[in-house]
């Protein structure tokens, strides 16, 4: 029952303040940080009770929900989602307190939307069931329309339109894959389920049917990260959010698309995944570069930020699809380090535009004098999201790059090139924003961090530093998973091509 308490608490907690009667806004304020607290708190005993040693799934929870369809709401968790969990959970109460201020209007349907966003999130993160499993993809879907269209900014309900219609198009075309999969997985064994792990040990037919599967559910996967060239919703949904529905977007929804291609992709379309795995890695170096250079030209630090999303995100891919144990282990740690960097980042960034309402940088420069605090949090987050070693970002991109060089070595150099222009739109955007005088009168008053602030910085800025000196808590709960998801694959992807072997 512990997932299934974890999962749906914060939709509890938003009904719960949606019975609220109006005018109730500072009362809504308080119990969608108790609940996002409390959901945190009871999803810690999964990272202290998970086995890392096995693969299996754990805290498994598994009833027949409509039996007579093969649909069961069936949940669990392995190391390869335990750690997406943990971050969900630990995202969410900072960035609802992010907005303490900054959400002027309509607090209670904010903390209602927010709540019930945090559902779907992780269930998505906890179904084994491709049924349950879309139903949690797409109630994600509603709640970050509504954040961005009622609380973004002057753009919003183009940004929030855009959104809904990309990820949409992704979505009906996977709902067709599962479809087709459930009843050719019926055809040929005579069940007819939407259970993951039955249809995972289902080795299919190689051909012209998996690999159509494959691209349906890829296509969604690739606009959630949202993988070049499907990216271009990205940056307007950034920039138009509220600050908390730009950590939540980056920290967690963009995870949503990596972690599909490992839960869903790689197990059940191995073959196809072998087939396709060099266009994607094409792809994800292309979305490295092209990520990183257009975030050099950004005038505006929000922006600057959310491209820099689609070339970290691109490096994620490569280390996917790389198919070995370090490029893995190394996208799954960099999927958490990702949501702490890039959530840190746009939580500095809001904080500046709470005072001085503008995210241009040429609006801004000399805070280290007004905000030296301020300067210095975000000279160290800036130093995470570039791979400084000693910081969460290095252990990620170290991995990722060695999984890369065992595949490829001129791959594993176009990505290093990457990450040295990430140094130079990182560091050239908190030199323009940090250093030098103060030239506008505007900023000579700007206060510091206020104690909300701390609270909210705090927490992760100790994540950062401990994933970046000691890493072994966060990669060994991955590696047993990511060793039997690549033995799965290489299994099937050999039984599936000895079956095309004429006898």
């Amino acid at each position: 029952m512990l997932l299934s308490a974890v999962t749906f608490l914060p939709a509890v907690g938003a009904v719960v303040i949606a019975l609220l009667p109006r005018g109730q806004e500072r009362l809504a304020r308080s119990l969608a940080l108790l609940t996002a607290l409390a959901a945190f708190v009871i999803s810690l005993p999964l990272y202290t009770g998970f086995d890392g040693g096995q693969a299996a799934y754990q805290f498994v929870e598994n009833r027949d929900w409509m039996p007579s369809l093969g649909i069961a709401y069936h949940l669990g968790i392995d190391g390869i989602s335990l750690l997406l969990i943990l971050l969900t959970t630990f995202l969410m109460p900072l960035a609802i307190l992010s907005s303490w201020h900054s959400i002027e209007r309509r607090w209670k349907e904010f903390a209602v939307t927010m709540l019930l966003l945090e559902t779907g999130m992780l269930g998505v993160f906890v179904a084994l069931d491709l049924f349950l499993f879309y139903v949690f993809w797409e109630a994600t879907l509603i709640p970050m329309y509504l954040i961005i269209g009622i609380w973004g900014g002057k753009n919003r309900v183009y940004a929030a339109i855009k959104f809904v219609l990309y990820t949409l198009a992704g979505s009906v075309l996977m709902l067709v894959a599962i479809l087709a999969l459930y009843f050719q997985h019926g055809a040929a064994t005579g069940i007819y389920t939407f259970d993951l792990p039955v249809l995972a040990r289902y080795v299919m037919p190689a051909g012209l049917g998996q690999n159509l599967m494959f691209l349906a559910f890829a296509l969604a996967f690739a606009i959630k990260v949202p993988m070049f060239p499907f990216h271009t919703w990205l940056p307007d949904a950034h920039v138009e959010a509220p600050t908390a529905g730009s950590v939540i977007l980056a920290g967690v929804l963009l995870k949503m698309g990596t972690y599909g291609f490992l839960r869903f992709s790689l197990p059940l379309f191995p073959q196809s995944s072998l087939l396709f795995a060099p266009w994607i890695v094409a792809l994800a170096i292309i979305g490295i570069i092209y990520g990183a250079w257009v975030s050099t030209a950004q005038p505006d630090m929000k922006k600057l930020v959310a491209y820099s999303s689609v070339s970290h995100l691109g490096l994620v891919m490569l280390g996917l699809f790389v198919l070995n144990a370090q490029g893995l282990v190394g996208g799954i740690i960099q999927m958490v380090n990702h949501g702490l960097s890039t959530g840190a980042l746009f939580l500095l960034v809001g904080m500046v535009y709470e005072r001085r309402h503008t995210r241009l940088i040429a609006d801004l420069g000399g805070l280290w004098k007004v905000m030296p605090a301020y300067s210095v949090i975000f000279l160290i987050v800036t130093l995470s999201s570039l791979g400084l070693p000693g910081l969460n970002g290095f252990v990620g991109e170290f991995l990722i790059l060695v999984g890369a060089f065992q595949w490829n070595w001129a791959v594993a150099a176009l990505a290093t090139t990457g990450i040295i222009f990430a140094a130079v739109y990182m560091l050239w955007m908190y030199q323009r924003v940090v250093f030098g005088e103060v030239t506008r009168e505007e900023n000579r008053r700007l206060p510091d961090l206020s104690a909300r602030e701390w609270v909210v910085l705090l927490p992760v800025l100790l994540f950062i530093v401990w994933i970046g000196v000691y890493p072994a808590p966060f990669t060994g709960v991955t590696e047993t998973s990511v060793q039997a998801l690549l033995a799965q694959v290489q299994a099937k992807a050999a039984a599936t091509t000895a079956a095309m072997v004429p006898k």
